[in-house]
């Protein structure tokens, strides 16, 4: 905001050719809604909202019965094979997307980078939650993979489940004694830069 000679204020901003124009301001100068950009943006919205849901109802017909095939590819139907799958592909992609939750929390980075790691925590744990999708789904992709399961991968749910569950409670484990390490170090550094 600048002033002119007589101490009045004048506005200061682009005007539609994009210059900048200099004047009083008068105080009875209400705002109009740009309703074709209001209507735009509330189209585009609608759109994403729209593919978003496509590509879910897609995804929960294809998906669930894809990972259960895959799963039962690699067990061939052992239940030793089942367990010992279950647990690592558990324990893996829980503790992987665990320590990527840590770094966007913990960490003092910018916006980016902590949605960055958030968006790789989601993608190490798909095979998770796909597996997640079979046992809890109520379609008939979802009941296509019990079945499956139930025939190529016995024992894989159950690794699976033991595997989240270990895997969790290791990363969690980590990641507590990374902080107080962290913080140890930090407390030490303040005691040397007192005593010297």
């Amino acid at each position: 905001m600048a002033q002119n000679a007589s101490g009045e204020p004048q506005a200061t901003g682009p005007t539609a050719g994009g210059s900048t124009a200099t004047g009083p301001t008068t105080g009875g100068a209400s705002w109009r809604p740009n309703w074709r950009d209001i209507v735009q943006r509330l189209l585009g919205v609608v759109a994403v909202i729209v593919a978003v849901w496509l590509v879910y109802l897609f995804l929960t017909a294809f998906l669930p019965r894809w990972w259960a095939q895959v799963i039962g590819n690699a067990v061939d139907g052992s239940f030793t094979a089942g367990a010992w799958w279950g647990l690592v592909v558990g324990a893996l992609f829980t503790m992987v997307p665990v320590f990527f939750v840590a770094q966007a929390v913990l960490t003092r980075r910018s916006w980016g980078v902590r949605g960055g790691y958030l968006a790789l925590a989601v993608l190490f744990a798909v095979p998770n939650l796909l597996t997640l999708g079979i046992v809890l789904g109520t379609s008939a992709a979802a009941h296509a993979g019990e079945r499956i399961l139930d025939v190529d991968g016995p024992a894989f749910r159950g690794g699976s489940a033991w595997g989240a569950a270990l895997g969790g409670v290791v990363a969690l484990v980590i990641v507590v004694m990374g902080v107080l390490y962290r913080r140890r170090g930090a407390r030490l550094k303040e005691l040397r830069a007192q005593q010297g």
